[in-house]
């Protein structure tokens, strides 16, 4: 997926003004509460323009100016916050079309049940059929391998260059429609119908078409919509009590008074904020199911995590060799090498890595005629017996030990002792033999990832539990956990733990996070308020999860928590700005309404503005254009910064409280002033 960085560029400004248009339809705007009341009163205001006399308004050629004015205004109103919508929307449209373009029409080679091949356009594949794809085809749509195994460029979904290995078995089974098969063949079974692909999915949540409100954003629509009525009956009000002073207010200005106090500004932007939020994710090469699942993420309290993989490099590397008896060094190394020369595991390679750093380093070639002992859950061991019948092994200590007690060699006195030494230290120890010499042991370590440490301890500074689920021994969990930086630990944990972790988490009143690539882990994937599955992973663990991480990198989750605080923290923010601004034109509006019938109010007309006129208009203005202004921090959204959530109120406060206050004074003061350069005064 393309990772464009680009906010706007001329080609989204345009179809997103055409689509603001569209959206001035009625029946599309009444889902926007309150805008859909700045609509209602544009309608009307035009039509005062036509007949000022319409609802018992005085008719003059200023009155008409005035009202056309203000309709004008409303109506810009509307399209900048139809605007910010459009440009959300926009952004993931143009994603969604780069999806498309790998969504051809591809023909599929599928088997039938005499075993015979027809070639049939994938839209014909349904959930169960047989396909066959060769090196250099496309794979049609999403299955899962039952036969063969390929190197699979999935730069179309995912973005990234390298490619994948996929192939019968295990968790690396599932592959996805619209990846392109660069080697072999695979045998693949179809899981999904037409439309229901994973790609489908994709396009579908990436446009937003089909966008649900999040419950958050239900909740703040009806506090908005709670909010408009009770300005609509103040300022209902207003007008007979406008009467009884014998000072009537026009019906535009009335209108004007509404518009300013009711929240456009986070009515204007609630839906981009949401869509931007998505986009945010996406950005990131996660797939959110929901904006639920995105939300959810902000508020996250615990987060599991599997240790292989995710917090540890996921395979265990030498890192130091350790002699026994009487054996030197330097023999141990060169056995050790040996025995690891052809093992192509992480763990033989790393073996012969280490080797080289004591200046042992043979060559393959010079061993051509040597038998080639692999590695097999029988044998437990690996290693090479040369031509002249010398025996060299490594393996499971007491493997190595029967070994070398059936060839009537000795087993070393210290050596139960170093191999109890590494397991405490949370490793595991691998015997070296020559013949029936037992010359020491290889300490295999689990890598803790660079880094992880402090981002636990950034985890932690958001009030955020971790929690690493292994299936090795409590001693090295233990040892692990330390390492790595994380809360606390569950050894030797099963499928039923993880949910039993997560149970008891939310039974608490927390929310939980989890991440899972395996078929045994979509039960706790589903069980999570967040579950990201791996693209790498099982279909079902990403049937189960709400999240799926197209590079397949458990870590994502960090990421994904801190988009989605960011996602409430900015909705927090602009609706903060959104209430504030009002407070400024409570002392714009108010003294210019009545301040020819209560002389007293033009105390309150601290921003001394030139006319009633004038200071009605300014605040319209300002009501209108800060809309754009706040499009670009809706799109980027507030940056997070762990920290308590009374730190957190108080600098919303600071800045978009404070801000939201003065920032009107100011705009509506230089708008009153280019007014008065325009038209004069008033």
């Amino acid at each position: 997926m393309a990772k464009s960085t680009m906010m706007f560029s001329r080609k989204l400004g345009v179809t997103s003004t055409v689509e603001a248009l569209k959206k001035m339809d009625p029946r599309m705007l009444i889902r926007n509460p309150v805008m859909f009341v700045v609509e209602i009163g544009a309608v009307n205001t035009l039509l005062l323009t036509i007949d000022p006399n319409l609802f018992g308004g005085h008719d003059s050629t200023s009155q008409r100016m005035y009202n056309l004015t203000v309709t004008i205004i409303l109506v810009i109103t509307i399209l900048f916050g139809n605007f910010a919508e459009a440009v959300a929307e926009g952004r993931g449209k143009a994603q969604a079309e780069s999806l498309r373009k790998t969504k051809t029409d591809l023909l599929a080679h599928r088997l039938q049940k005499d075993g015979i091949q027809e070639q049939v356009p994938a839209t014909a594949l349904r959930k169960g059929d047989l396909i066959l794809v060769r090196a250099g085809e496309m794979i049609p749509a999403d299955g899962e391998a039952i036969e063969g195994i390929g190197s699979v460029d999935e730069s179309a979904i995912t973005g990234e260059s390298a490619p994948v290995i996929r192939g019968a078995g295990g968790d690396f089974s599932s592959v996805t429609g619209g990846t392109k098969l660069l080697s072999d063949e695979l045998l693949i079974r179809i899981t999904v119908d037409p439309g229901e692909s994973f790609l489908d999915k994709m396009i579908a949540l990436v446009e937003g078409a089909s966008r649900q409100k999040t419950p958050n954003e239900l909740a703040l629509s009806v506090l908005l919509a709670g909010l408009t009525i009770i300005f609509l009956v103040v300022v209902a009000t207003l007008l007979p009590m406008s009467y009884y002073i014998h000072y009537p207010i026009d019906i535009a200005t009335l209108i004007a008074l509404l518009v300013c106090l009711i929240p456009t500004t986070i009515g204007a932007l609630l839906s981009a904020i949401g869509i931007a939020g998505m986009d945010r994710v996406i950005r990131f090469n996660v797939i959110a199911k929901s904006g639920k699942a995105v939300e959810a993420a902000g508020d996250i309290n615990t987060l599991i995590l599997d240790k292989t993989g995710t917090i540890t490099i996921g395979n265990r590397l030498a890192s130091e060799f350790m002699t026994v008896g009487d054996k030197r060094q330097q023999d141990l190394v060169q056995f050790a090498v040996l025995s690891s020369l052809f093992d192509e595991t992480p763990e033989g390679r790393s073996v012969v890595e280490l080797g080289k750093t004591y200046g042992i380093a043979p060559l393959r070639e010079q061993f051509v005629d040597a038998m080639t002992i692999e590695f097999s859950a029988d044998t437990r061991m690996s290693g090479l017996t040369l031509p002249d019948g010398t025996t060299i092994r490594k393996g499971a200590v007491d493997v190595i030990k029967k070994f070398a007690l059936d060839h009537h060699g000795l087993v070393p006195e210290d050596l139960d002792e170093k191999t109890a030494q590494i397991a405490k230290a949370g490793g595991t120890p691998l015997a070296v033999l020559c013949n029936q010499d037992i010359y020491g042991l290889i300490y295999l370590k689990d890598i803790v990832k660079p880094g992880m440490k402090e981002r636990f301890a950034e985890l932690r500074r958001m009030g955020i539990k971790t929690v690493m689920c292994t299936g090795d021994n409590p001693l090295t969990a233990e040892t692990i956990a330390k390492e790595a930086g994380v809360d606390d630990f569950i050894a030797q944990a099963k499928p039923e733990d993880k949910m039993r972790l997560i149970q008891s988490e939310q039974e608490l009143g927390k929310l939980v996070a989890m991440s899972g690539d395996g078929t045994n882990d979509a039960p706790a994937l589903a069980q999570a308020d967040v579950g990201l599955a791996m693209n790498t992973g099982t279909s079902a663990a990403k049937e189960a999860g709400n999240m799926i991480d197209l590079d397949s990198d458990p870590t994502k989750l960090i990421e994904v928590v801190s988009i989605g605080k960011q996602l409430l923290i900015t909705r927090g923010a602009i609706t903060t700005f959104s209430i504030a601004n009002d407070v400024a034109k409570y002392f714009a509006i108010l003294p210019a309404l009545f301040v020819g019938s209560i002389p007293a109010l033009n105390a309150l007309n601290i921003m001394r503005l030139s006319s009633p006129t004038h200071a009605i208009i300014a605040a319209l203005i300002f009501n209108a254009v800060i809309i754009p202004c706040l499009i670009p921090l809706a799109m980027r959204g507030v940056k997070y910064r762990p920290m308590n959530a009374t730190q957190l109120l108080m600098r919303n406060l600071l800045i978009y409280g404070l801000g939201g206050i003065v920032s009107p004074f100011i705009g509506i003061k230089l708008i009153d002033l280019l007014l008065q350069v325009i038209w004069g005064v008033h």
